[in-house]
């Protein structure tokens, strides 16, 4: 687990049905200008500090190549920023288990997404901290 290169493998890819279908029914909920997010602690032992899937609905973007160019860019931005997550996870010592959901029907460019995926890291990284849990 090499945290500090810019990589996302195939391990920090959330690809457990079991995880997934628990995240839907017990896990926690936020919603950010161009995404919804479900994210919790995970159940099992994994080897990277938070696993993450990416979702866009087939009912706003009908088109497959234009759901797979969303995907894209959202993977892209994430890959990028993940350090940021991930230093406060490993501080902290919690792993977590994220869905990312677009909202909307408009294809976002790259900034979009960036400054997107920027505000739902920032509010991961707040909500997981242990200044939350004492209030």
């Amino acid at each position: 687990m090499n945290i500090e290169s810019e990589t996302f493998e195939k391990s920090e890819r959330l690809c457990s049905i079991k995880v997934i279908s628990d995240l839907f029914e017990n896990g926690n909920v936020f919603h950010i200008s161009l995404f919804k997010v479900l994210w919790g602690i995970s159940p099992a032992k994994i080897p990277f500090p938070a696993q993450v899937a990416f979702s866009v609905p087939k009912r706003g973007f009908r088109s497959a190549v234009v759901r797979n160019l969303i995907k894209r860019r959202m993977r892209e931005v994430y890959r990028k920023k993940k350090k940021l997550l991930y230093n406060h996870l490993l501080a902290e010592n919690i792993q977590l288990v994220i869905f990312i959901i677009m909202k909307g029907d408009k294809i976002p460019d790259y900034k979009t997404v960036d400054t997107s995926m920027d505000e739902v890291l920032r509010k991961l990284i707040k909500l997981t901290s242990k200044e939350h849990y004492i209030c």
